[in-house]
């Protein structure tokens, strides 16, 4: 009898599905593939089922769906649209979903996944952003393992292994800053999205990308980390590491400090979610401490980069603001990733989303899609 893991990559051709595949490849004796899933990317996806034989395929553009039937060589079944990414993840030939989707498209399948008591190595941490309270409640109601795939939250939860969490100071999320550090503010309007999508240290898809370049990113994972630690905003702090070597840390009630430290490589935190609680080896380089020569930490300057505070003030709201600024937020870099937009006017449309919108305390699924739905509509007639 098989002992493998039978896995869905939700996203497989975006930059965390790829590295989840490289790890997944080192080990065929512990993982098979079972589905993979794109928006529109074809001819990627067609590789990588050449590679991996899955049992099925989604297309979420469903138009590209019925071209990619007859280009597939191998003998797969193709799914399309939410309906289909629904539908792979509670199937039983799934033990575990990587949630790798990009923006609020993951969340129904992460939920269908929870209720069908998957385990979930999460990559998509809008998922939490948009929906914390309703997700952590389903975890604790299905029994399941919900793991962070984010180099940050993975971090946290090794510097807490064996640790008694309620003796936690605080959680404290490095930053590298993005390639926008040492910029003035005043350049802010004149960036180009060329320029911000020269992250100095991770390679990443784009929206993540412009997210890292306005600290939102980490505005991000202060809400998701609140969810996956049951750790309030006020002890949770972010500090500027330009080095991306600390991936984050947890300091206790004695002033003591744990960090987790390694390369910035995305595969080192998805093997962690896969082999959890295990540790199994992995191939590539190690950290030369000699070559670093130093390591530098600086506060963020919320002025500057007025994301981060946008965050903690959604966090603050409560209720369905965060699925506001997270709503806002994907509009917005849409329209600056498509030229519609300068860049210093992403936060400036975000505050006027959460400042002109009605917030609902304790939402329910049907709230949290009613209110992703108006915001963006309504930052729609302010482009």
């Amino acid at each position: 009898m098989s002992t493998r893991k039978n896995i869905a990559i939700l996203g497989s051709t975006g930059s965390v599905g790829r590295n989840s595949l490289e790890v997944i490849n080192s080990f065929p004796d512990r993982f098979r593939v079972t589905y993979l899933t794109t928006n529109s990317n074809i001819d990627l996806l067609m590789e990588q089922v050449e590679r991996f034989h899955p049992v099925g395929v989604v297309i979420l553009d469903e138009c590209r769906a019925g071209e990619a039937k007859k280009r597939f060589k191998h003998p797969v079944e193709v799914l399309s649209g939410e309906p289909g990414l629904e539908e792979v993840v509670t199937r039983d030939d799934v033990d575990i979903v990587m949630s790798s989707l990009v923006g609020f498209a993951g969340l129904k399948p992460t939920i269908a996944a929870i209720r069908h008591r998957k385990r979930i190595a999460l990559a998509n941490k809008e998922t939490l952003v948009v929906a914390g309270a309703l997700i952590t409640s389903l975890v604790r109601e299905y029994g399941v393992e919900l793991l962070p795939v984010d180099s940050e939250h993975s971090a946290i939860l090794q510097c807490l292994a064996g640790e008694n969490r309620e003796l936690v100071a605080r959680l404290i999320l490095t930053a590298s800053g993005g390639p926008f550090l040492n910029v003035p503010q005043e350049s802010f309007a004149a960036i180009t999205v060329e320029e911000a999508l020269r992250h100095p240290n991770w390679s990443m898809g784009n929206k993540i990308t412009i997210d890292s370049s306005t600290l939102m990113n980490k505005g991000l994972e202060v809400i998701e980390a609140r969810w996956l630690f049951g750790i309030s905003a006020e002890r949770i702090h972010v500090v500027i590491h330009p080095q991306s070597i600390i991936h984050s840390m947890v300091e206790f009630v004695d002033g003591s400090v744990k960090a987790q430290l390694g390369l910035p490589d995305m595969k080192l935190p998805i093997q962690y979610a896969l082999s959890y609680p295990d540790r199994w080896p992995m191939n590539g380089s190690r950290l030369d401490f000699p070559a670093l020569r130093s390591m530098t930490f600086l506060e963020p300057d919320r002025a500057k980069f007025r994301c981060l505070s946008l965050a903690y003030d959604a966090l603050s709201l409560g209720g369905t603001a965060p699925t506001v600024m997270n709503a806002a937020n994907e509009v917005a870099v849409a329209a600056f990733l498509g030229k519609r937009i300068s860049f210093e006017k992403i936060p400036i449309l975000i505050e006027r989303a959460l400042n002109g919108a009605k917030i609902r305390l304790n939402p329910e699924l049907d709230d949290i899609l009613e209110t992703d739905g108006k915001t963006r509509s309504f930052v729609g007639t302010l482009l």
